[in-house]
């Protein structure tokens, strides 16, 4: 049995500091606590304040809320229900299971996997030479167009036909589409603010590229959604940050590239022995064998 009310224990980890709010450091008389102290003993097993810890921040960056004491009550409550499931699964000697033991390896390896990774990066150094070539790759491929459109959208080919004759005659795109858009913008006049190709649909984006500003389409543009008819009003280069602004960035992206560049010198000169009666090697593409083909017909003409 509990020796203490859980609700009572969630107060008495409050009051001292041990349970983290997101981002910020463990109170003082609780980061001066050995790491394998006991926050609580289920069933004569203890369990360290560590693995509560871990436990508790994985299941704050999930819920993406509030560190108030309503989630550390509820988180708690989630870690006392693992833990007494997972004493009875080796009361069931479920540990010992086929599946269950793979499992347990493939968490096993993200941990270890996850740890080298964080460590391996924080000894990548980043100089302000790669920043800034970085930064040149990255605004070389960040300038793009960006627009400013309207639309109204309905469910038949037809219904767009009619609404696109209404503006041919005159009337108020706004609104026009206040009054039969059945899109969540229709009540806004149909406005969409400022976009970019990548954030539409591909058909929509298609019609939207090829238009001039201050045009309507002349023919209704089929989406899954339905049949849009669409304004362009304007259009406009958008531009990346400036190079103090994005250094952050760039560093994490950096970072990352070396990392991966790390990682794949560690596969390259791992020594692997498959079981080809599990895994099939793949035969060699055309591709992979040109340069060998090259070599002997260079050898044949000398």
């Amino acid at each position: 049995m509990l020796k203490t009310r859980v609700s009572l224990l969630i107060s008495a980890l409050l009051a001292s500091g041990l349970c983290l709010a997101e981002d910020k450091a463990p109170a003082a008389d609780a980061a001066a606590l050995p790491a394998n102290v006991t926050i609580a003993t289920v069933n004569g097993v203890a369990y360290p304040l560590d693995v509560f810890r871990m436990f508790f921040m994985e299941r704050l960056q999930e819920a993406q809320g509030e560190n108030d004491p309503a989630f550390q009550q509820q988180a708690f409550n989630e870690f006392m229900t693992m833990v007494v499931a997972a004493q009875e699964a080796q009361k069931r000697k479920l540990q010992d299971a086929p599946d269950v033991t793979a499992a347990l390896e493939v968490q096993r390896l993200k941990v270890l996997s996850n740890a080298a990774l964080a460590d391996m990066a924080r000894g990548i150094q980043v100089t302000d030479d790669e920043l800034k070539k970085a930064y040149d790759e990255v605004k070389k491929n960040a300038t793009r167009t960006e627009y400013k459109a309207r639309h109204i959208l309905v469910k038949e080919e037809a219904e767009a036909k009619k609404v696109i004759k209404e503006l041919d005659k005159g009337a108020d795109f706004g609104e026009l589409a206040k009054k039969k858009s059945e899109g969540p913008t229709g009540k806004n006049g149909g406005d969409l603010d400022w976009f970019n190709a990548d954030q539409m649909v591909k058909p929509f984006a298609e019609a939207v590229a090829k238009m001039k500003a201050g045009t309507y389409t002349k023919e209704p543009v089929q989406t899954q959604f339905g049949w849009h008819v669409i304004n362009l009003q304007e259009t406009r280069t958008a531009e990346p940050p400036k190079f103090e602004d994005a250094k952050p960035q760039l560093t994490a992206l950096v970072q990352r590239q070396k990392l991966g560049q790390e990682m794949s010198k560690l596969r390259d000169g791992a020594m692997v022995d498959l079981n080809e009666q599990v895994v099939k090697v793949a035969p060699k593409t055309d591709e992979a064998a040109a340069p060998a083909k090259k070599d002997e017909e260079k050898k044949d003409k000398k």
